[in-house]
């Protein structure tokens, strides 16, 4: 029996659907919530809004959000899904994923290729970052209700961000899209 409201949760928790797609839905849904970032970075500069804004007022809040959402949500998805781990559950993924995406070193004059090289970077290093759950994430994993699924996302987002910090400013890679440190 649906309540009213389950659609609309369903679709938060599942980042607008994108954790049904199989295989591995977390890579879907941080798939998706890079494509959501690249969306609200693209919106935000076509109204004018300059980077920063970006950086520290709408990954923040999205980070946040995210945050509070999964913890909120988490045992309304596990009765939903009837799993104590319900794979289409990919709020998580944003949250850690958009961590991945902040402050990253682009320059102002860094185009729409340079961003979208960064995001698809970030994606990647979340992900393994994600599967490898590199320690404290396999221990924050097992916190109760809600937060231990999300903490694991967060650290894993942490550690995607500080390596692509050292990947685009001081490799090759980054030289040659214009970002490294001279």
């Amino acid at each position: 029996m649906s309540v009213p409201g389950d659609r609309l949760r369903e679709a938060c928790v599942t980042v607008l659907f994108s954790g049904h797609l199989r295989p591995a839905n977390a890579t879907w849904g941080s798939l998706a919530a890079t494509l959501l970032f690249l969306a609200v970075h693209g919106a935000l500069a076509a109204a004018g809004a300059a980077r920063p804004v970006a950086n520290f007022v709408v990954i923040p809040l999205g980070v946040g959000l995210a945050g509070v959402l999964s913890v909120r949500l988490g045992p309304w998805a596990i009765a939903r899904f009837r799993s104590t781990d319900p794979k289409p559950f990919v709020l998580d993924e944003l949250a850690g994923q958009w961590i991945a995406l902040f402050m990253l070193p682009l320059a102002p004059s860094a185009g729409a290729f340079e961003l979208a090289c960064v995001a698809a970077g970030q994606w990647l290093l979340f992900r393994i970052f994600d599967v490898l759950k590199v320690p404290p994430a396999a221990q924050l994993e097992r916190l109760p209700a809600g937060w231990g699924v999300l903490c694991d996302d967060l650290a894993a987002g942490v550690y995607a961000n500080l390596a692509g910090q050292a990947l685009w400013r001081w490799t090759p890679l980054g030289a040659w899209l214009g970002l490294a440190a001279s």
